[in-house]
């Protein structure tokens, strides 16, 4: 408790709220894969399948469900959302086939992504204008030590291999949406509901041009967590001659920078101007990291893990700069009364992202080698450029007393 004694009550208490959960979704990333192949006896194809229809139902509810948490009020809808993925979570573990499956993997989006709009309206709620990113950023680095510490518990139940201790585990992730959500509704300040009458129309978002067009450049550069998570380990691992560990190496590399200075690079972009910045230096960032890793398509020894390694420091400087600029700009381009429904408008964009990555990523950046690295950072590059761009042609740009450079 000692990272969070000098925060403000609220933000304290959103850390903790974070940290429950984030430590039960740690154990499941961890075995939730494993526990659908071995334990609930579906092919690898049907999960897949699954996670497919998942997240194009999680993209179609974001904006909407975002529309009930500011019409509820944030704190309503976010506990409501939270214990629908309790219940899911249960169900999980009564999966036995692939229409169960693709049945409750559904309602898990669209409780994940109900949740998410709540979650940052909430925030826009509870924590002044000017400190909502470094909360944000906050948040995320709770999220990366909650998940740290599920994902490394969740190696015993791997380690044991068995389908009742799997079972646990889902259960014990159940409790987690369960505790987080008594306290978002005893411990959290209420966030009162904004009526009809007095919010932007319904689905405002969706007719914003300049905001969904930030959301989709947003979406692109989001692309950047399977390019960790996945694309850089399967390049390292087929492409390259380092050492398959060096993929361990790279990953905590990634979470320690997160970690330990995410907060200080949020800095600047709470106003619109450096959140601009920000996305624009991300996507130069990201597309630099590209350019590293294609050259390792040519190089060997000594060389090529240097070169690994630091496009691992210039790709996750990118991230962070991504996200607090993706705060920041979706943040403040969001109408009063408006938080639900433009925070789940943002997180459309990540979902894009999510679905575009394995094909961008896998597809054109490994298989083609370093022309599909260069081509990948092109689109980064590209995104970056324009996110300024699409930020300056929103009406609420006027209000800013700085332009972004050109």
């Amino acid at each position: 408790m000692a990272m969070t004694a000098s925060l403000a009550p609220e933000v304290r208490r959103l850390v903790v709220a974070t940290l429950v959960n984030t430590f039960g979704n740690g154990v499941y990333a961890a075995v939730g894969a494993l526990y659908l192949t071995r334990g609930a006896g579906l092919s690898v194809a049907e999960v897949g399948l699954g996670l497919t229809v998942a997240g194009l139902v999680g993209l179609l509810a974001s904006t909407p469900l975002g529309v009930v948490a500011d019409r509820l009020g944030p704190n309503r809808a976010y506990v409501g959302f939270l214990l629908l993925q309790a219940l899911t979570m249960t169900a999980l573990t009564q999966v036995g086939s692939l229409a169960l499956y693709v049945v409750v993997a559904a309602v898990t989006a669209i409780a994940d992504s109900g949740q998410r709009g709540a979650k940052g309206a909430l925030i826009a709620g509870l924590v002044p204008a000017d400190q909502r990113v470094r909360t944000r950023a906050l948040l995320r680095v709770t999220t990366n030590i909650g998940m740290g510490v599920g994902m490394a518990l969740a190696g015993i139940v791997l380690a044991v291999d068995r389908r009742e201790v799997y079972v646990v585990a889902l259960l014990a992730n159940a409790a987690t949406y369960l505790v987080t959500a008594a306290l978002v509704r005893w411990r959290m300040a209420r966030v009162a509901p904004v009526p009809s009458a007095a919010g932007p129309s319904g689905l405002a978002a969706l007719r914003d041009r300049p905001f969904l067009a930030f959301v989709a450049l947003d979406g692109l550069l989001s692309m950047h967590n399977a390019m960790a998570q996945v694309a850089i380990p399967l390049w390292v691992a087929t492409a390259t001659d380092a050492p398959t560990w060096l993929v361990s190496v790279l990953l905590v590399v990634n979470a320690a920078a997160v970690i330990l200075l995410q907060i200080r690079v949020a800095r600047g972009t709470e106003r619109l101007a450096g959140a601009a910045r920000a996305g624009r230096r991300a996507g130069l960032l990201l597309a630099l990291a590209c350019a590293a890793l294609a050259i390792t398509d040519v190089t060997s020894g000594t060389l090529t893990v240097v070169l690994l390694i630091v496009a691992a420091l210039v790709h996750v400087l990118g991230e962070m700069l991504q996200s607090a600029g993706g705060w920041g700009i979706s943040f403040e381009l969001a109408p009063p009364g408006g938080q639900g429904q433009y925070q789940g408008a943002y997180a459309m964009g990540h979902q894009v992202g999510d679905l575009l990555a394995p094909l961008v990523l896998t597809v054109v950046a490994v298989s083609w080698g370093w022309p599909g690295w260069l081509l990948t950072a092109t689109i980064f590059l590209v995104a970056g450029l324009l996110v300024p761009v699409s930020v300056r042609r929103h009406p609420r740009w006027t209000t800013e007393p700085a332009p972004v450079p050109a």
